[in-house]
């Protein structure tokens, strides 16, 4: 089965960002700087510290993210991460753990579609919505 899989671009920060997911859902941060990579000698020195490319996982959240080397980054409503949560208590814990920092657009809040939904803008800029189907135990 094809899976589509997020991935972040930051100016710089993206070690930061991805070890606050790490916090915010757990799960294994593989994380490549280009120090790290075959391409180190062919990168200009300020470079080294910024990430090639991460890879957050934990069950079927996965992020993957590097630092934007080669282009100019604007921060914009394109792409919201949605994750579809499995409990009310996951649902709380990583909407808490998320907008710590962060701007909360909508807090978390029975809809009409049966779900508890939330919406909010972290601390990176990005847009995330969560959602607890809450027929579902």
């Amino acid at each position: 089965m094809s899976v589509l899989i997020p991935y972040l671009n930051f100016e710089g920060n993206c070690n930061e960002a991805m070890n606050f997911y790490k916090e915010c859902f757990g799960g294994e941060l593989v994380v490549q700087t280009v120090a790290e990579s075959p391409m180190a000698d062919q990168m200009p020195l300020e470079m080294k510290d910024l990430v090639l490319h991460a890879r957050l996982e934990k069950g079927n959240i996965i992020i993957m993210a590097s630092d934007a080397m080669d282009k100019e980054m604007v921060n914009g409503s394109m792409i919201t991460l949605m994750i579809q949560c499995d409990s009310e208590e996951e649902i709380n814990s990583y909407f808490a753990n998320l907008s710590a920092g962060g701007v909360v657009s909508m807090p978390l809040s029975k809809q009409f579609w049966g779900a508890t939904y939330g919406q909010l803008t972290d601390k990176f800029g990005v847009l995330w919505s969560l959602n607890y189907e809450n027929s579902q135990g």
